[in-house]
This record gives structure tokens, C-alpha cells and sequence, in this order.
């Protein structure tokens, strides 16, 4: 049986490697290529055989891997996706599902696990957490974020303001001001800089991937 040709899309060099020990573990795998950028998928599926994308969703050249999966999907339905981040993003796990990514899974220092994922997705399995990773910020955990507080809370980090984030989202002042107001009085934070720092360092919300 020939060995199931994987790509590798991962910008953190010790991920990257670490992925590249894994497969070449195992017999059942081959490394196909190696890159940092999701903007570099198309060619690889073009030009070579590639079986399985082992991806990430932020990388290189500030490409997202989920847009590069939803091409991918569109263009080569037979290959298999599995995207494989440290963000605990909230909607990254929807928007997965949505391009057709056949699993998605939180990085984890776990050579089994990983293979694990690996091998049931190449089985026909769609893996999947539960739900996002949950994340504290302040005085409250990610979850307790409405779907439209985590909206606002992504342009918030991008530093827009209350006119800007009113505009991008159809809302008016008054409503994202309300909103705004809403997760202050969660987190316990003092003022919407403290929430939108904590809240992009925390990986909860990502603007641009």
C-alpha cells in the first residue's frame, strides 16, 4: 500500500518539526511538503499528490488556513482536511465546519493524540472538540460571552471604535457601547482598553484569519 502523502502547513518551526517527527513515526505516512503559509496550498495541491493538509489557521504572510481549506474543499473535495491550532478563537470551530474541514483539533504536546486525529479523519471520522477551548478573562470565562459580545469584541481588539465597530457590524453606537458595557461589567474590567488587551492575548477573539 502506498504511504497516504501529507502537507504540512504550519509557521512555528518546533510545531512544524514536531509534526514532521510524528508522521515520518509512522509507516502509514509520508511528508509530501512542509511550508509556512496557507498561501502556499493551492500550488502544493496543483502540482503534487497530497492525501491529508495538516494545517494551521493563523500562518505565514498573514494567510488564513481556513480560507485556504475552503478553496482546497471546493477544488479538491477528496482531500483531507485537519486543522490544528493553539488559538482558542470562539468562532474558528464553526467556520471550520462550515468550509468543510473534515476535523479540528487544539494542539497538544501528545504524539498519540495527534495521530490519533490523524488516523480517524483518514478513516472517514469528522473529529471535533465539543466546544472551543475555554479561556478566563477577568472575572469570567469566554463562555459566558453572548455570540454578539465576541462579534464586537474582535473589532474592539483591532482598535476600531465605537463609530467603526457600529459600522463593520450594523449596529448602532448605542448598541456597541451597551455591549461594551456588558462585558466590563463580566470581566470586571476597568476600562475597554484592559478588555480588548487581556481578550487579544488570550487568543479568544482574532481579527483577519
Amino acid at each position: 500500500m502506498l504511504p497516504i502523502q501529507v502537507l504540512i502547513v504550519e509557521d512555528d518551526p518546533m510545531a512544524r518539526t514536531l509534526f514532521e517527527i510524528y508522521l515520518k513515526n509512522s509507516e502509514k505516512y509520508k511528508v509530501a511538503g512542509s511550508v509556512e503559509s496557507a498561501a502556499m496550498t493551492e500550488l502544493y495541491c496543483l502540482t503534487k499528490q497530497i492525501d491529508l493538509i495538516l494545517m494551521d489557521v493563523c500562518t505565514a504572510l498573514h494567510a488564513s488556513g481556513l480560507d485556504a481549506a475552503e478553496k482546497i474543499k471546493k477544488n479538491h473535495p477528496g482531500i483531507k482536511i485537519l486543522i490544528v491550532t493553539s488559538q482558542p478563537e470562539c468562532d474558528f470551530i464553526e467556520r471550520a465546519r462550515r468550509a468543510g474541514v473534515d476535523s479540528f483539533w487544539y494542539k497538544e504536546p501528545s504524539e498519540e493524540k495527534i495521530m490519533s486525529v490523524i488516523n480517524r479523519t483518514m478513516e472517514g471520522e469528522r473529529v471535533y472538540p465539543d466546544s472551543p477551548a475555554k479561556q478566563k478573562i477577568g472575572n469570567c470565562f469566554s463562555t459566558e460571552f453572548t455570540k454578539q459580545e465576541l462579534s464586537i469584541l474582535r473589532e474592539l481588539t483591532a482598535g476600531d471604535t465605537d463609530e467603526e465597530i457600529g459600522k463593520n457590524l450594523h449596529l448602532s453606537v448605542w448598541t456597541v457601547r451597551k455591549y461594551i458595557k456588558q462585558m466590563l461589567e463580566k470581566t470586571g474590567f476597568k476600562s475597554r482598553t484592559q478588555l480588548a488587551v487581556v481578550a487579544r492575548e488570550s487568543g479568544i477573539v482574532i481579527k483577519g484569519y
